[in-house]
């Protein structure tokens, strides 16, 4: 068996592919690329991505993708971050991207972003249920994660980035006691609603990932200022010698790559920032990163522990939703969408996934409201922060809820699924029927039910005499066959 694994991040100043082999529970490094992209720089005042900034993209994903020809689809995570959240539209990038590297691209939430970065971290550090701080400053964002052992008790994604600082506040080149001044102010402004929480939680060690915490802790130690760590005083001296170079263009330290200066000037000030704001003493550089975190979460999957699963159940059963019941209508829809999978060209695995998550939560927007419960459902799950994710599944199961019952409209599917709009209408239509054969939620197990498609139709089979002798489940077809329609199906039985 091949467990090769492959984590794609595309961040907001860098592209990076990690490719780790897996013996026996321990991770072993195969290759890593870097390319400076400059993803961030190339935004404009109205999000719109520069053809410079998409060449270098394109160019940079063809390239990792010939590296991940050997490794098996499903070992392959590529996730995108601050920059693609922010883009005005990432459907047109995202399309040209997937078809570069080869794989599904998936954007992924603030909250996911620290998440995954904690767990790359941690999992290099004893479990010793030890609370921790965990600093990532990005491109485009930063985040913050207190957490004990492996488990985070307050995550945090802060929209300051290395990148966008030294855009903001440094757009005039000039490395100024003022211009440091403004950014520092407003990096602290931003971690105003959070430094209270922070601290109140404390930790006992504070660790940084990512460019921008491991160049300062390499400049701080190659000069001599510290060993091999961050501290305030290495943080007001370091700015000290950036401020007597006084232009960008100038900047020289050693220990500091001619690529990072460029970016290094805003980077610099969110972490005097953090450092003042949560009274941070001494922080050390981790060389794991969100992409590690992304390899140890593909492993995780790999073998039959995923914290999706984890995540439904939590969300289920916070809104109270019937374990049993979900289980039900979650096995029926299963049985139909084997049936359906090669028909309407469904991607199995995938598939199977989101219909059971979408199953297993179809009741949950109850807790809200009965009326409109599908509408209820979709919303927490549009909008919650579900440890695991990505956005494109947060939607896509969303868009399930929301089309599960009443009428059933393509152009509602389509606000949450968007391109993948017409795949989520054949999975909900798979769900509306699970749920209406599930209605009387009897205990006793559906009987046989054949199902097969052709196109838009789709043709039910149920034993002789079973639906005559339950006239309200052949009424609920009969009114399915009318809502179906309106999306372009047509629903046939005997």
């Amino acid at each position: 068996m091949n467990r090769t694994f492959a984590a794609v991040d595309l961040g907001s100043n860098s592209f990076h592919l990690l490719i780790a082999r897996d013996t026996d529970g321990r991770l072993a490094i195969v290759d890593k690329l870097k390319e400076r992209v400059r993803l961030a720089a190339g935004l404009d005042a109205e999000r719109q991505l520069s053809d410079e900034a998409c060449g270098r993209a394109l160019e940079c994903l063809e390239l990792f993708g010939h590296r991940l020809v050997h490794v098996p689809p499903d070992h392959v995570r590529a996730v995108g971050t601050n920059t693609l959240r922010k883009m005005a539209d990432p459907a047109t990038f995202l399309a040209q991207a997937e078809a570069a590297l080869g794989h599904r691209i998936e954007v992924i939430s603030g909250a996911e972003e620290a998440r995954l970065v904690y767990r790359g971290v941690a999992h290099d550090l004893a479990d010793d249920g030890e609370r921790r701080l965990v600093v990532d400053i990005g491109g485009g964002s930063t985040e913050c994660i207190v957490g004990a052992g492996s488990d985070i008790l307050r995550a945090d994604s802060l929209y300051m980035g290395c990148v966008e600082f030294t855009n903001r506040y440094f757009d005039d080149g000039r490395l100024s006691a003022e211009n440091f001044d403004r950014a520092v102010v407003a990096a602290r402004l931003e971690l105003g609603s959070v430094h209270r929480p922070f601290k109140r939680l404390g930790w006992s060690r504070a660790l940084g990932s990512s460019g921008t915490i491991n160049a300062v802790q390499t400049v701080l130690s190659v000069n001599g200022i510290t060993d091999h760590c961050i501290t305030t005083p290495g943080l007001e001296w370091l700015i000290a010698q950036m401020q007597s170079a006084r232009k960008v263009r100038k900047l020289s330290l050693d220990g500091l790559k001619d690529e990072r200066a460029q970016v290094f000037a805003g980077g610099v000030a969110i972490l005097l920032a953090l450092f003042r704001s949560l009274r941070i003493e001494r922080m050390v550089a981790s060389s794991a990163a969100l992409r590690e975190g992304v390899i140890h979460e593909l492993v995780g999957r790999d073998a039959q522990h995923d914290v999706r699963d984890e995540t439904v159940e939590r969300l289920r059963d916070r809104f109270g939703a019937d374990p049993v019941h979900a289980a039900r209508v979650a096995e029926l829809a299963l049985r139909l969408f084997d049936q359906a999978a090669v028909g309407w060209q469904l991607d199995r695995e995938e598939g199977r996934r989101l219909l059971r998550w979408a199953a297993t939560l179809h009741e949950i927007g109850k807790a809200v409201s009965y009326a409109g419960y599908h509408r209820h459902g979709a919303y927490l799950v549009a909008h919650g922060d579900l440890p695991g994710f990505s956005r494109g599944e947060q939607a896509m199961v969303a868009a399930l809820l929301q089309g599960q019952r009443r009428k059933l409209l393509p152009d509602r599917v389509r606000e949450l699924a968007g391109r993948r709009t017409d795949e989520a209408l054949r999975l909900i239509v798979l769900l509306r029927l699970a749920t209406r054969l599930s209605r009387t939620r009897s205990p006793n197990p559906r009987p046989p039910i054949a199902l097969s498609v052709e196109g838009p139709t789709i043709s039910l089979t149920f034993p002789d005499g079973w639906l005559t002798e339950r006239p309200l489940t052949l009424a609920d077809l009969e009114m399915e066959a009318g809502r179906v329609a309106q999306a372009g199906f047509e629903l046939r039985w005997r």
